[in-house]
């Protein structure tokens, strides 16, 4: 699993002495780690065995492997050193199972998500690394700002023509510069049927079908962006006076190094209004259907991969859950979502989704017999991500963003059939508007 706890992205070894020092210098969440760069280890005085444990860790994450991470480090044998090395010395030396070698040695699997160029990673201070035209793949226009990121100095990972091509086709000018942020390589599984959760697309995503899957708020600066084809903007949007007075209590914090989800002493926390969420600063409310669902958990642990860029736009994550049951959230947070988790006792944020009532669906009729709650299902069980059926997992969610203090609703989105996910594009226009 790619838990987002800090001390099991560390490990045991070389790393877990300097987990204050990353912690002081802002490198204090996983998200934020897995975005560090050569540039960015010499800035904090990194040992070349800890470069090296570090850009291991990233890429066993990237690939859900991460419970080899320990014994591999101990080996002492650096990335590229692994990368060569044989499938049979691979399972002998450190138990790696035949679908863990394929997806260890794919290097096609998992290219890192990565700061756009115009949003800077707030971990760096005073150093920015170098955007290298190498890592870029462009657009027809130069002058254009549509680009789409590649990682590949951390992972390894080489793009062939094809996959080029590829991304140059959905990076196309006009289309939303957050290509950058999406990530979409790669759109196909590796031969045991493995896709990285944090690339995963939704089914029918707006930026392929060119149809918006959300609810926009009406805005000039979202006029021209693309989206919402046929589109009645705002129609549909749940009002703020609806949502500012619900109340909900706090079940866990930002994950930070050391810290737990102390769940009788946050039980103990008074309740607050919703409002208090937002009064200061943008916020995004992924309302979860449950926490042990894997399209669920495939959807947050999305989500939360590119907390970084979330920060740099200045926007909050929140996870609103829809009942307590305490070994559930113990489950789910950190390792799923490593942000702040909260309990809507009554499941006014659901109601307000569905106009006023609970959308409720029905096992048989909406996941059994319908084709498009299959396919969101398959599609997040390529990413290997257990899950579990505890729990209320009937009540719909949804995702909404609102601006700071009396903004308002600026996107909503609902969840119409079992495990449809916010599509990213439109999630990041709304934010990169802000």
């Amino acid at each position: 699993m790619a838990s987002y706890a800090v001390h099991e992205f560390l490990g045991q070894g070389v790393l877990k002495e300097i987990t204050q020092k990353l912690a002081d210098d802002g490198w204090d969440d996983v998200p934020t780690l897995k975005m560090m760069q050569a540039e960015d280890m010499e800035a904090i005085d990194l040992t070349d065995p800890q470069r090296d444990a570090l850009e291991l860790r990233i890429f066993l994450h990237d690939r859900l492997l991460m419970k080899y991470a320990d014994k591999i480090e101990a080996s002492g044998k650096n990335l590229p050193d692994l990368l060569i090395t044989s499938p049979v010395e691979l399972m002998s030396q450190f138990g790696m199972r035949k679908a863990d070698v394929s997806r260890f040695t794919d290097r096609s699997l998992a290219c890192g998500i990565k700061m756009p160029p115009n949003h800077p990673l707030k971990a760096r201070t005073g150093v920015v690394a170098p955007f290298h035209s190498d890592n870029v793949v462009s657009t027809e226009d130069p002058e254009d700002s549509t680009t789409a990121v590649v990682h590949s100095k951390l992972d390894g990972c080489d793009l062939d023509a094809d996959q080029l091509k590829e991304k140059e086709k959905l990076a196309s000018p006009g289309s939303l510069n957050n290509e950058m942020y999406a990530q979409i390589l790669p759109l196909t599984a590796n031969s045991d049927g493995f896709q990285p959760p944090t690339l995963l697309r939704p089914l029918g995503d707006s930026k392929q079908s060119g149809e918006s899957k959300g609810i926009f708020k009406a805005q000039p600066s979202m006029a021209t962006c693309g989206f919402g084809t046929g589109n009645d903007w705002g129609k549909g949007m749940t009002k703020l006076s609806v949502l500012e007075n619900i109340v909900l209590r706090k079940l866990a914090p930002v994950h930070k190094a050391g810290a737990d989800a102390d769940l009788q002493r946050m039980k103990m926390l008074p309740p607050f209004k919703a409002s208090e969420l937002w009064e200061d600063k943008p916020t995004l409310i992924f309302c979860l259907r449950r926490p042990g669902c894997i399209m669920c958990r495939g959807e947050a642990h999305q989500l939360y991969a590119r907390k970084p860029i979330f920060d740099a736009m200045g926007v909050q994550l929140v996870v609103v859950l829809n009942e307590l049951i305490e070994s559930e959230v113990r489950a789910f947070w950190p390792h799923y979502w490593a942000g702040t988790v909260l309990l809507d006792e009554s499941r006014e944020f659901f109601k307000a989704l569905g106009g006023g009532k609970l959308r409720k669906g029905n096992l048989i009729t909406g996941i059994v017999f319908n084709p498009r709650a299959i396919q969101n299902w398959k599609r997040a069980k390529t990413t290997g991500i257990q899950y579990n059926t505890i729990g209320e997992g009937l009540i719909k969610g949804g995702l909404y963003i609102l601006g700071s203090g009396k903004t308002g609703v600026l996107y909503q989105f609902i969840e119409k059939e079992f495990g449809d996910w916010a599509p990213l594009d439109e999630v990041f226009k709304v934010c990169q508007s802000l």
